[in-house]
């Protein structure tokens, strides 16, 4: 199973205080819109998403289709088999992609401790 690029999506109560703290950590803008309240931060392999008033809880993302870098892969796994194989593997999913649909969608499944994993894809 390829899940294609990882990140952290964190939940934060400031978005412009988050953004300025995570810079002190030596990250870097990389995408978002901070006016829309989402911003994507890297620091070399590391990338993390802040998000004001989205989200409840902090979540694991992976995008299918994408590499590191944000840049779509000649071949992936669409997010339609990954959501397939995992219900089949008795995973619980939270939201459903439409199976009906092509192109970007997105599922989110929850670990045993209830933790989100969003699993997002763009292309």
């Amino acid at each position: 199973m390829q899940l294609g690029a990882f990140s952290i999506s964190l939940t934060v109560k400031d978005i412009h205080a988050s953004k300025s703290f995570y810079e002190k950590l030596g990250f870097k803008e990389f995408g978002g819109d901070i006016s829309q309240n989402w911003v994507i931060l890297r620091n070399g392999d590391c990338v993390i998403g802040l998000f004001q008033g989205m989200f409840e809880k902090n979540m694991l993302t992976f995008n299918p289709g994408w590499d590191g870098n944000a840049d779509q892969l000649d071949s992936f796994q669409d997010i339609r088999d990954l959501q397939r194989q995992l219900k089949a593997e008795g995973v619980q999913l939270i939201s459903e992609a439409d199976e009906a649909t092509t192109g970007p969608a997105s599922f989110i499944a929850v670990d045993p401790d209830e933790n989100p994993i969003l699993v997002d894809q763009h292309v």
